[in-house]
């Protein structure tokens, strides 16, 4: 920036300060330009956008363009709020590393479903009465939810539920809580 550049900035600035809209917003997209390049050779490292510390400063400058003097040069005053802006980012970024997901989701594995066999099913259901049996298999091996159970069957809701529930609690108490008591659900190799 040449030194008749910082005079029709400081020149613009008085101006705004007098209340002339039209060279207040000149004023700002000069500033913006020159800060936004400022703050882009600053920053070298991902972390921190670019265009936010812009934003930022031009609001401090707007907030605080009254403790600008007008006999001194505005650029000075400009790139010392520019650079205390940017010192605030990096310090709300702290030292963590941002990542995309999008990078790194490959890596994630996906929980594996546990599965448990068709015939361990039918050994589990097997020791159930015929209603348990019928209401532990449509909710828990076939899917269905306790509404379409009950509709089936022709009883209420919560016949439906205390079925499962005791159903699926005679089934933990005979092969072990470990194996079947927090499955709800079997699903079929």
């Amino acid at each position: 920036m040449t030194g008749k550049d910082e005079a029709e900035l400081s020149r613009l600035m008085r101006a705004a300060i007098a209340g002339d809209e039209r060279a207040y917003a000149d004023f700002l997209r000069r500033t913006a330009a020159l800060v936004r390049g400022f703050i882009r050779r600053k920053i070298v490292q991902g972390g921190v956008d670019p265009e936010d510390v812009v934003q930022e400063t031009l609001l401090a400058i707007h907030v605080k363009r009254h403790t600008w003097r007008q006999d001194l040069p505005v650029l000075p005053w400009v790139y010392a709020i520019a650079r205390f802006k940017l010192i605030d980012a990096f310090r709300r970024r702290g030292r963590r590393i941002e990542i995309e997901i999008d990078e790194i989701a490959e890596t994630f594995a996906e929980p594996e479903a546990e599965t448990v066999s068709g015939r361990d099913i039918n050994r589990a259901l097997d020791g159930l009465p015929p209603a348990q049996r019928s209401v532990v298999s449509s909710v828990s091996v076939e899917g269905r939810s306790i509404g379409e159970t009950a509709a089936k069957f022709g009883i209420s809701e919560t016949a439906v539920r205390v079925s499962l529930h005791r159903g699926l609690a005679a089934i933990a108490k005979r092969f072990g809580a470990k194996q079947f008591g927090r499955a709800k659900q079997f699903r079929r190799e």
